[in-house]
């Protein structure tokens, strides 16, 4: 069943009281937002641990034919948070006029590792064999995320299917990702476990698997920095707290050796998010240069 939450989004989203004949350019646009999208929610693109997963789509609804699409996947250390947590996080892609994919995955109560990081893959198949019902373009996905889901960004359009994290759905061989656009993600999830920067979401999500250290290496992102992947962006502040910023480093470090396309947006003194409306502004200048000058959308 189809119904259209964009009105309670942006109702959040503007100011209490504020007049509908004197409205702001960004409120304008909101209200133009309301008749350019279709909203698909819940709609289930996996079983598995006897748990739906499931996604929302945002389709343009005064364009025909594939559009560019971006998927993302919400934080919350793969042990909490929702997708509907993050629906804020989507209104710029909206109006860059986007296509979008808010994906939910299993946290660690319903599935312990790797299971995120199979459903990120899961998502990333059924979203191109159903690209011809919500004019998505498989040849433009774009994944992002923040904080474990900046991790899941990275995993999904990193990991090859050599790896077998995807067999929890057989089928199409898995599209390519154009692009990586990842906010503060995990790198190295093995380096969580232990140590100086031990954390407990990420001991939480391996808890007491056997196996923990071999799996936390599988779903590394630094495990998988290799020649041919697509473009990335990597956006965090160099005082992150929850994860640390030398991961980021280490993983732009491995994609420029192996010649992979990459950037790093560093926030000064910035910790984990919660970045000023100025340096959102330049984040978001950055990442539209980046979709720019990878071919994925017009320059500014």
């Amino acid at each position: 069943m189809r119904r259209n939450f964009l009105a309670m989004m942006i109702a959040a989203a503007l100011p209490a009281g504020l007049c509908w004949a004197q409205l702001s350019a960004p409120a304008e646009w909101a209200t133009h937002a309301l008749n350019e999208y279709q909203v698909f929610p819940n709609v289930t693109y996996l079983v598995a641990s006897n748990w739906e997963a499931k996604l929302d789509i945002y389709k343009r609804r005064d364009t025909t034919g594939p559009q560019p699409t971006m998927i993302f996947f919400h934080g919350g250390g793969w042990v909490q948070g929702s997708k509907e947590q993050s629906q804020m996080s989507l209104m710029p892609w909206l109006e860059m006029g986007w296509n979008v994919v808010n994906v939910e995955y299993r946290l660690g109560r319903v599935a312990l590792a790797p299971a995120a990081v199979e459903d990120g893959l899961c998502a990333l198949r059924w979203i191109a064999t159903r690209a011809k019902d919500y004019d998505i373009d498989p040849s433009r996905l774009v994944t992002s995320g923040e904080s474990a889901g900046g991790h899941l960004s990275l995993t999904t359009g990193m990991i090859p299917e050599s790896a077998g994290l995807d067999r929890q759905c057989p089928g199409m061989p898995l599209p390519k990702v154009a692009a990586i656009v990842d906010w503060y993600g995990i790198t190295d999830v093995a380096e969580l476990l232990d140590g100086v920067n031990r954390k407990p979401y990420a001991v939480q999500w391996l808890a007491s698997l056997p196996d923990r250290e071999a799996i936390a290496r599988r779903v590394s992102p630094l495990t998988y920095a290799r020649e041919g992947l697509p473009p990335i962006l990597m956006i965090q502040g160099d005082a992150d707290p929850t994860v640390p910023y030398t991961q980021t480093l280490r993983l732009r470090e491995a994609l420029t050796k192996a010649n992979v396309t990459n950037e790093l947006v560093t926030i000064p003194g910035g910790k984990h998010g919660g970045f000023t409306p100025a340096e959102r502004t330049m984040i978001y200048t950055r990442i539209r240069a980046f979709l720019a000058k990878n071919g994925l959308a017009k320059a500014l």
